[in-house]
C-alpha cells in the first residue's frame, strides 16, 4: 500500500510541477468543445476530462508492461543496480531543489489531432506523459527507477503490482485534467495561476520529496543487507 501511496503523491508531483502543458490545457478543452457556450457543448468538454484521463492510463499501463518485461530480460543484475536507483533519485531531488531540469532541453512532441474530440482528447491523453518529459522528466524519471523489481523473477504477483503502481501514477497524474473541464472558467484560471506563480516552490518540495525518498530507500532496503 505504501508503494502505491508513493506512485499516487509521485504523480501528484509531476502535475503540479508542470508550468509546460498544464497552463495550455484549458485552451485546449475549449478548442475541442468548439469554445460553443450551449448546453451540448458543455456536455462534451465534461466528458473530455475522462477521456484525457483514460489516455494517461492507457499509456501508464502499458509503461508498466513495458519495464515488467525488461525486468525479466535483466533480472539477474537489477540486484547490483539497486544502489545506482537510490543514488540518480537523489540527484535528480538535488537538480529540481537547485532549480535545474535535466530534460529542460528535450524536445515537445505534439499529440496529433484528429476530426473526432473524443479521439483527439484520447490522444492527448496517451501523448500527455511524453509531452511533458521537458518540465517533468525528474519525477517521472524517478517513478520508472522505482518501479523495478529488483527480483527480476516472473509473477502473476509482481506485474499485477507494477501494473498497479503506474495505475495510482498515472491517477495522481492526471486527476486535474479530469478536474478543471468541470469547473468554470474563472476557476480554471484561478487554479492555474495559482499553480504557476508557485511553480519554483513545487519544485523545491518535489526535490525535497525525491531525496527523502531517496534516503529512505538506503536506509530501509540496501543498508539492512550490508
Amino acid at each position: 500500500m505504501s508503494e502505491l501511496l508513493q506512485a499516487f503523491v509521485l504523480g501528484n508531483s509531476a502535475i503540479l510541477t508542470n508550468a509546460c502543458m498544464l497552463p495550455l490545457y484549458p485552451g485546449m478543452i475549449a478548442f475541442l468543445s468548439s469554445n460553443n457556450q450551449n448546453q451540448k457543448s458543455q456536455k462534451i468538454s465534461a466528458w473530455l476530462g475522462f477521456i484525457v484521463l483514460a489516455g494517461i492510463l492507457s499509456m501508464m499501463l502499458l509503461i508498466g508492461l513495458l519495464l515488467y518485461l525488461i525486468n525479466q530480460s535483466f533480472g539477474t543484475i537489477l540486484p547490483f543496480v539497486l544502489p545506482a536507483i537510490y543514488g540518480i533519485v537523489i540527484v535528480l531531488g538535488c537538480m529540481m531543489l537547485w532549480g535545474y531540469n535535466p530534460f529542460a532541453r528535450l524536445i515537445m512532441v505534439n499529440a496529433p489531432v484528429v476530426s473526432n474530440p473524443f479521439g483527439t482528447a484520447y490522444l492527448y491523453g496517451l501523448m500527455f506523459g511524453p509531452m511533458t518529459l521537458p518540465c517533468t522528466g525528474p519525477i517521472i524519471t524517478t517513478a520508472f527507477l522505482l518501479s523495478v523489481d529488483a527480483t527480476g523473477t516472473f509473477s502473476v504477483g509482481i506485474l499485477a503490482s507494477q501494473l498497479l503502481y503506474f495505475l495510482f501514477f498515472g491517477l495522481g497524474f492526471g486527476w486535474p485534467l479530469l478536474l478543471l473541464p468541470m469547473l468554470a472558467v474563472g476557476a480554471q484560471r484561478q487554479f492555474i495561476g495559482w499553480m504557476t506563480k508557485r511553480h519554483e516552490l513545487l519544485n523545491r518540495i518535489s526535490g525535497t520529496m525525491l531525496i527523502v525518498i531517496g534516503l529512505f530507500g538506503i536506509v530501509t532496503e540496501l543498508l539492512p543487507n550490508l
